[in-house]
């Protein structure tokens, strides 16, 4: 009786480790869940923030979604550009991995957003955090200390633990880690880990008052939305993105 309890039981231990190592598995394939964002021929998915349509100032080729300011420029030379051309997803993503690449022009200058609401708001910086998209080679907020506006930044909250950064006209990735469930919001740039910051509580309200957005009226509801919409920005700079694709948490 001894002995055939001794099998069952080795059994049943060799069974439930099975079944544990299966799920693990399967929750730790990244190929399982991922959501392509961009299907590298066409706008599906998007719009231009605040609008129905797209806007003209973006297109794709070779599998790229490309920003070109060019294309709308303002014909009268003592006009400023607006910057309005900024594109949100049509889906809004709580808890999520989002995964991309990114090649900026020299001196460029651009931005990733995250948990943007539209309607009342005029900029998608108004709801939604950005990471930063720069040329830290180049362009002048790379040497602004805190770095806070370099590549992979929390932009004007958190700077980079390190500048790994490729060059003005190479491709970089990004990974973006935000899980409201475990108040974790992680960067990774080129594989490296670079930001890591709170989504709430004190360490979060203490960031945001400490920064631009911390005395602006404008900027009253920022960063306050747990599910919200995924932005890429016009800075009138020519950017441009692809293979972007997200996993929901």
């Amino acid at each position: 009786m001894k002995k055939i309890l001794i099998v069952c039981l080795a059994i049943y231990t060799k069974t439930h480790s099975f079944g544990l190592h299966d799920k693990k598995e399967q929750k730790s394939d990244p190929q399982v869940e991922w959501i392509s964002l961009f299907d590298g021929k066409t706008f599906d998915g998007w719009h231009q923030f605040n609008k129905s349509e797209m806007s003209p100032s973006w297109y794709v080729e070779n599998g790229e979604m490309i920003f070109d300011p060019k294309l709308t420029r303002e014909k009268s030379l003592f006009s400023k550009r607006k910057q309005v051309h900024n594109i949100v997803t049509e889906r809004e993503f709580k808890n999520f991995e989002l995964s991309l690449e990114w090649k900026i022009s020299r001196k460029g200058n651009s931005g990733i957003f995250w948990a943007v609401k539209e309607g009342d708001y005029e900029k998608p910086y108004h709801t939604g955090p950005e990471i930063q998209v720069l040329d830290n080679k180049r362009h002048r907020d790379a040497f602004v200390n805190p770095k806070f506006h370099q590549a992979g930044a929390l932009y004007d909250l958190v700077q980079p633990t390190s500048d790994v950064c490729n060059p003005a006209g190479e491709w970089n990735h990004v990974l973006i880690y935000i899980n409201h469930n475990t108040n974790e919001g992680i960067v990774k740039l080129n594989d490296f880990e670079i930001v890591t910051f709170p989504l709430r509580g004190p360490k979060w309200d203490s960031l945001v008052s400490n920064s631009k957005f911390g005395n602006d009226k404008k900027f009253r509801d920022f960063g306050k939305f747990k599910t919200g919409k995924i932005g890429l920005q016009d800075h009138g700079d020519k950017v441009s993105y692809r293979n972007i694709k997200i996993r929901e948490l």
